[in-house]
C-alpha cells in the first residue's frame, strides 16, 4: 500500500518537474522578443522555474522533456494577443498546481516553498510587465463598446426599415466608417485636453482600428447572404463573438470576472439592439419606406 502511495507521489512531482521546465523554456523564448524591463522580468521568471525544476530533480533523480504542445500553444496566443496575455493565462492555470504542492508540503517540505513562489514572487513579476497596447486600454474599450452598441443598434433598425442586405450593408459600413473616425478624432480631443501620460494619437489610434475592426465583423454578413433575416442573425452572431472574445481578454488581463463582463456587455448591446428594432419597424410603417 506505501509503495503505491508513493508511486502516485512521484508521478505527481514528475508533472510538476514536466510543467517546470516547460514554462522556463516558454519564459526564454518571451524573453528573446521583449525588450528592456520586460525582458529581464521574463528572464527573472524563467530563472525561478529553472530553479524550481532542479529542486524536483533531486526528488525523483529524473530528467524530464518539455511538454512541446503547451510551448507552442503559449507562444502562439503571446503573439495573437500579447505577452502579458499569454503569460497572465499560464499563470492563471497554476492555481490548482499550487494547492497540489501543499498536498505533498508535508512529505517534501520543499513544495511549500516553490508554491510560495508561485503565488508571491511570479505573480508580483509578471504583474510589472508592460506592453504599449494595454497601457490604451481604455481606449480599445471605447472604441469596442461603442462599435458594437451603436453599429448593432444601427443594423437593427435598418434591417426592418430597409429589408434589403445590400443596401443595409452598403448603409451600415459607410455609417461605421464615419462613426469610427468621429470617435478617432473625439478620443484624440479628449486625451489632449485632459493632458494624459497617453499620447492623443496613439490613443485616437487604438479607438479608430477597434472600432472599425467592429463595423467590418457586424457588416460583413449583408454581403454575404441574401436574406437579410439571416444576415442580421450572424451579425448578432458575430456581435456575441467580439463581446466573449473581449470579456476572456479583459477578464485575464485585469483579473475580472468573466461572466460579470460578459453579461453585462451581451445585455447593453441586446437591449439597444431590442430597441433598434422597434424604431426600424415604426419608422417603416410611418414613412412607408419600400426598397
Amino acid at each position: 500500500m506505501e509503495r503505491k502511495t508513493d508511486e502516485k507521489m512521484l508521478e505527481k512531482i514528475l508533472k510538476f518537474q514536466i510543467n517546470e521546465i516547460t514554462e522556463h523554456k516558454i519564459y526564454s523564448i518571451l524573453s528573446e522578443r521583449a525588450k528592456g524591463k520586460n525582458r529581464e522580468i521574463l528572464r527573472r521568471i524563467g530563472a525561478e522555474e529553472m530553479k524550481h525544476y532542479i529542486l524536483w530533480k533531486k526528488i525523483t533523480g529524473k530528467d524530464v522533456r518539455e511538454n512541446r504542445f503547451k510551448i507552442f500553444k503559449y507562444v502562439f496566443l503571446s503573439y495573437i494577443f500579447g505577452i502579458t496575455f499569454a503569460v497572465k493565462l499560464m499563470e492563471n492555470g497554476e492555481e490548482s498546481a499550487e494547492e497540489a504542492y501543499k498536498e505533498i508540503s508535508d512529505a517534501f517540505p520543499v513544495a511549500y516553498d516553490i508554491a510560495k513562489d508561485e503565488t508571491e514572487h511570479e505573480n508580483l513579476l509578471v504583474n510589472m510587465i508592460e506592453e504599449e497596447k494595454l497601457g490604451y486600454m481604455s481606449s480599445i474599450v471605447l472604441g469596442l463598446n461603442d462599435a458594437l452598441v451603436e453599429i448593432t443598434g444601427t443594423l437593427a433598425g435598418l434591417t426592418f426599415a430597409l429589408r434589403n442586405s445590400v443596401t443595409i450593408g452598403v448603409a451600415g459600413l459607410i455609417t461605421g466608417s464615419a462613426a469610427s473616425l468621429s470617435m478617432a478624432a473625439s478620443e484624440y480631443l479628449s486625451q489632449k485636453a485632459e493632458k494624459n501620460v497617453k499620447n492623443p494619437v496613439r490613443a485616437s489610434f487604438y479607438t479608430f482600428v477597434a472600432y472599425l475592426i467592429v463595423v467590418f465583423l457586424l457588416v460583413f454578413p449583408y454581403f454575404l447572404l441574401r436574406n437579410f433575416y439571416f444576415a442580421f442573425l450572424l451579425s448578432l452572431a458575430m456581435g456575441v463573438f467580439v463581446i466573449l472574445f473581449f470579456s476572456v481578454f479583459e477578464s485575464v488581463i485585469q483579473d475580472k470576472a468573466f461572466g460579470k463582463i460578459f453579461l453585462e456587455m451581451a445585455l447593453i448591446t441586446g437591449s439597444v439592439a431590442a430597441v433598434s428594432f422597434l424604431i426600424g419597424t415604426v419608422a417603416r410603417s410611418i414613412f412607408h419606406i419600400n426598397v
